[in-house]
């Protein structure tokens, strides 16, 4: 009863002060922002680490982007002790939208599950987290479902299997605006595609499932140290893609405008005290006490 799992993860700017560059035109220089695994990619490898640790899952994880992705792939190995890393990378696979994207994920899900073929029915379940924080559409999940045929469930919070009859069950958040949150539940056979909500968090509730969970943990750190022996690279000819469907050409969003945000200005002003020196809070106190007395509060 082999469970067989991939996950879609993205390398994404770190959007920490002082680590963003932009260039003339206001778009974002890639080659100078530091860049990590998203946090909604590490919630997705999270999910498939709950796979690995309660139904002995094998794990893919898969990306596209420029090599230095890879950094992605290691810091996702990490996280869910994947058996298999996959970088999708080639020039023309740049400038993609989120349907351009889904193209070459498609392929390359597709290239994983004829491998997978030799020992079973192929993946059974694709995560992906719920957006990308330099794109913010949530749509390159659902798209590549729908590429692939795949059932597609978003906002998961929870799930479980039963891998006997090869179904899983899941439990969705639903948020409508001016109404409470609704929590659904659903029923679905394997294959599925599932987008994590970003509340989503796995539960060891059981003994053995903490043992194991720390043992996986521990194969992860071994495997990272040498993580591209784990690495597999596919370009367009070896996904067996059309230059014409992927990258700028394949891409049907056109972009009217690029704006820098402007950086909010600051209103607050900021003192450091030593708490060991008693006249500092002596003076502390004294402003506190004339702020109460100026605002009313006692």
């Amino acid at each position: 009863m082999s469970l067989t799992v991939a996950v879609i993860v993205k390398l994404e700017p770190d959007f920490s002060e002082g680590n963003i560059s932009y260039n003339a035109d206001g778009t974002l220089n890639r080659a100078e922002t530091k860049s990590k695994l998203g946090a909604h990619s590490s919630i997705a490898c999270l999910a498939a680490f709950y796979a690995k640790v309660n139904y002995g899952a094998n794990i893919s994880v898969a990306t596209m982007g420029p090599p230095m992705s890879e950094i992605a792939l290691s810091e996702a190995q990490s996280i869910c002790d994947a058996d298999s890393l996959h970088l999708y990378t080639d020039r023309i696979f740049a400038s993609a939208d989120t349907l351009a994207t889904a193209e070459v994920l498609k392929k390359g899900i597709q290239k994983m599950k004829e491998n997978e073929n030799e020992n079973n029915n192929g993946i059974d379940i694709i995560f992906s987290g719920h957006r990308a924080s330099d794109g913010e559409t949530g749509q390159t999940g659902p798209q590549t479902a729908w590429k692939l045929g795949y059932p597609f469930f978003g906002n998961v919070i929870d799930y479980h299997l039963n891998l006997k009859d090869r179904v899983v069950t899941l439990k969705r958040l639903v948020v409508l605006n001016g109404m409470d949150n609704i929590i659904e539940e659903i029923e679905s056979p394997l294959p599925v595609f599932i987008a994590l909500d970003p509340s989503y968090k796995p539960s060891f509730t059981t003994l053995s499932s903490r043992l194991k969970a720390t043992i996986f943990k521990k194969n992860a750190e071994k495997k990272v140290t040498n993580f591209k022996s784990y690495l597999q690279m596919f370009d367009h000819n070896s996904l067996d893609l059309d230059p014409k469907e992927v990258g700028l050409s394949g891409s049907p969003t056109i972009v009217y405008k690029v704006e820098r945000i402007p950086k909010g200005k600051m209103n607050r002003k900021a003192e450091i005290i030593d708490g060991r020196d008693r006249n500092q809070i002596k003076n502390i106190a004294e402003k506190i006490l004339i702020l109460n007395e100026q605002y009313g509060r006692s």
